[in-house]
């Protein structure tokens, strides 16, 4: 992508803004999609949160300060997203997070979108073990591959913490696959 600021410029510029916006979706629908999916786990309401992050990025768009870039920015609404949908889509269901998401997996095998195997839905259990925060740490890395500074910058933690969360999360999910 060009010189970020430009490019920031030109989606707040009501001239140079339906391309600009077209520009970033192009960009970033895809490995937003996917992070969000790693959240989730449902194709629905991945695409659901995914709408309503593009939604926020537009409105809030004139309050980004560039403190951080655009993509760690993007992913940081996101993962709020992500997380206040699960919440909610739990608390209306009379569940707590962690059987909601226990739910989730169980219905990731009959999944159409789903492209994993009976590996992948153990590991997706096993992950399901672990704090929120470990589990964040352990999908940004392990399945989108994002560098530790690029996570800090996300989740607004220190790389030596995201170093330690992560460990610790392999461990766990090594622990629970090599049980059941």
């Amino acid at each position: 992508m060009k010189d970020e600021k430009a490019f920031i410029r030109e989606l707040l510029d009501p001239k140079t803004q339906q391309q600009a916006f077209g520009v970033l979706l192009h960009t970033y629908q895809k490995p937003l999609y996917h992070h969000i999916r790693n959240i989730v786990l449902n194709h629905d309401d991945a695409d659901d949160v995914l709408q309503n992050t593009f939604v926020k990025v537009f409105q809030y768009l004139k309050d980004f300060k560039g403190e951080s870039k655009l993509f760690s920015w993007m992913y940081r609404i996101a993962t709020n997203e992500a997380i206040t949908h699960l919440n909610q889509k739990a608390k209306r269901q009379g569940f707590t997070s962690a059987e909601f998401q226990e739910k989730a997996i169980q219905q990731l095998e009959s999944d159409v979108y789903f492209e994993g195997d009976a590996f992948q839905i153990q590991l997706q259990k096993a992950i399901a073990t672990l704090p929120e925060k470990q589990q964040l740490v352990f999908k940004m890395k392990y399945f989108q591959e994002l560098k530790y500074e690029e996570i800090s910058e996300i989740l607004g933690t220190s790389v030596g913490a995201l170093k330690a969360s992560y460990h610790h999360a392999v461990k766990k999910i090594e622990d629970y696959i090599n049980t059941h």
